[in-house]
């Protein structure tokens, strides 16, 4: 795998039984560049041991006065020197890569299934830990594969240097040995205390940073109330205890680096002492013991590499967890298997009446539908049952579409069939061409949706704000979230987007909640005629959309409790003149009647 090969085709099914398993899975995903780093990684650092011998066979010329081994050694050095950097290079790409194209599985893997999940992934998962998992965990991740290539050519390297140490003077190479694991075991029972506190400073950074998500979200609001102050107070609280878990965290890190340079230090004085006392027995000549004090010099080179895996692995395997929680999560029990795939169903998307089992709804094919409930939350839940979304809890049966249930078809095939407009749609950064540039069955156009949600304003405000001075409001950017629009705004251009995919049933929730009486009266009025021979299911409580839909449904304690005009319903039923007029005489009849 190439770096210009990426975005990789098939990121694949990753293993979310545990973050060790995602990690495993990961490495064999790209087993090849695995075994490509390790091959010139080896070569680097076997390279590197070569040097000791290099100089210990120049200082054995030199004693011997013999010109011609010193000009053999000289042109040996030259040739570990240029093999050790071309294998350095080749090791760093290798590694590189590695690292690139693992993160680059992760955020493949991390974007489907948020585009799979849609709206369910907050409801679950903050999204401010969303966010965290997408950047730092996944450089994290990518950090430990890439170390442990070099990590495990260290590990080859040092086990051959200290079997040729043993061979070559048995009592050293044992010292040598004994050093080796002495450092090791000392840092190793750390490391459980040092995962936990990078954890908890990993789970404080990542509550900052939904704090501060969700500040610069309702900033607008914040002002209007003048709760700036306070919510930079909680998020001035929120970063100094990010600083002190770092500093905690840090400190720990600081014990393991000491431990590095003094027990390798300690190992090099041994040596030293022993090595010099062999040399005054003569048992060493002068060129024996430069090698061997090379050599060991040439350990702690691998020592430091054997760190930064640990560090690496300490910080990637709650990373990689944080990862399997989000890449984890399922829509719903019904519908996909274990790997994310869904059941088999019907290819072509299913048409008709639609109709909802828990409510007793039943929504006529090619006509516009108002649904009334008294519970706004329980009118979102059937908003989203209605689009084959998931209801948390679950145990209600799905919505049919033409007698074919929702969540039994594929998921692709279901959301051609049904849109379901939430009551806070979110428009994506970027200029209004892009804005509406969705799937569509182009029976729509994007003058006609935009006609239709009254967006005259909008596009005039827009073409005074075109960067290029070309008034073309199309090409007018806009900024994340529609943030520099005013919510009517948002929730026209909105709704012309929902309107140009032109779906076979549209599921609008509260489509005109925060725009003005004309304009609302108007937008009934388009709607209409725009979706005339289309199923639409408004869920609204505002007379003017009421009184041109051609059915109004009025859903009570969780079910159907009358199915008439708009007119007629107010004439008949006193709990429906209740909520949508919203008079308090007509709550008391309502009540008395119940």
């Amino acid at each position: 795998m190439h770096i210009r090969d990426l975005p990789h085709t098939d990121p694949g099914d990753p293993d979310t039984r545990s973050g060790f398993r995602f990690l495993v899975w990961l490495f064999r995903r790209q087993l090849g560049g695995q075994l490509k780093a390790l091959s010139w990684g080896t070569l680097h650092m076997a390279c590197i041991a070569m040097l000791p011998i290099s100089m210990g066979l120049a200082v054995e010329s030199v004693v011997d006065e013999s010109g011609g081994r010193l000009a053999m050694t000289g042109l040996l050095l030259l040739g570990v020197t240029l093999v050790m950097a071309f294998a350095d290079t080749m090791l760093h790409r290798s590694a590189v890569t590695n690292w690139i194209t693992a993160a680059a599985r992760v955020q493949q893997l991390l974007a489907r299934r948020t585009a799979e999940l849609g709206g369910v992934l907050t409801r679950q998962v903050a999204a401010g830990e969303v966010v965290k998992v997408s950047t730092g965990d996944v450089e994290k991740i990518g950090w430990f594969v890439e170390s442990f290539s070099r990590f495990a050519a260290a590990v080859v390297v040092t086990l051959g240097v200290c079997a040729g140490l043993i061979v070559y003077e048995p009592q050293l190479g044992l010292i040598v040995l004994a050093g080796i694991a002495a450092v090791v075991l000392t840092v190793w029972p750390l490391l459980p205390a040092a995962t936990r506190r990078a954890d908890r400073e990993r789970s404080k950074s990542g509550r900052a940073t939904e704090l501060a998500s969700d500040t610069v979200a309702g900033l607008r609001v914040l002002r209007g109330i003048g709760g700036e102050e306070l919510f930079l107070d909680r998020y001035r609280r929120a970063s100094q205890e990010v600083r002190s878990a770092s500093v905690h965290n840090a400190r720990m890190w600081s014990l393991i680096d000491a431990l590095q340079v003094v027990m390798p230090g300690l190992l090099m004085i041994v040596v030293v002492w022993q090595g010099a006392r062999l040399a005054l027995d003569g048992r060493l000549s002068a060129g024996e013991l430069v090698t061997i004090y090379s050599s060991v010099s040439f350990l702690l080179f691998p020592l430091r590499l054997f760190q930064e895996a640990a560090m690496a692995f300490t910080f990637s395997r709650p990373s990689a967890r944080r990862a399997v929680r989000v890449l984890g999560l399922a829509r719903e029990a019904g519908r996909g298997s274990a790997g994310g795939q869904d059941r088999a169903g019907p290819a072509e998307p299913p048409s008709g009446d639609m109709h909802d089992p828990a409510t007793g709804l039943l929504v006529p094919a090619g006509r516009l539908t108002a649904v009334v409930c008294g519970d706004p939350n329980f009118a979102e839940r059937l908003a989203g049952r209605l689009g084959g979304h998931p209801v948390e809890g679950g145990g209600e049966p799905s919505a049919l579409l033409g007698g074919v249930a929702l969540d039994e078809v594929p998921l692709a095939v279901a959301r051609t069939a049904v849109l379901v407009q939430d009551k806070d749609p979110v428009l994506l950064s970027g200029t209004l061409h892009e804005l509406l540039s969705v799937p569509a069955s182009g029976r729509v156009s994007a003058g006609e949706a935009l006609r239709t949600a009254q967006c005259h304003d909008v596009l005039a405000a827009l073409a005074r704000a075109s960067a290029d001075g070309s008034g073309d409001p199309m090409r007018t950017r806009i900024t994340e979230r529609g943030r520099s629009l005013s919510g009517g705004q948002r929730q026209r251009l909105a709704l012309a987007r929902s309107l140009l995919t032109d779906p076979e049933v549209l599921v609008l929730d509260e489509p005109t909640s925060a725009v003005d009486s004309h304009t609302e009266a108007r937008i009934a009025e388009s709607l209409r005629g725009l979706r005339s021979g289309r199923t639409t299911v408004v869920f609204t409580s505002s007379p003017l959309l009421l009184d041109r839909a051609d059915l109004v449904a009025f859903v009570h304690e969780g079910a159907v409790f009358a199915t008439a005009s708009h007119r007629e319903l107010l004439r008949s039923t006193p709990e429906y003149r209740a909520v949508v007029t919203r008079e308090p005489e007509s709550a008391q009849l309502a009540e008395e009647t119940a």
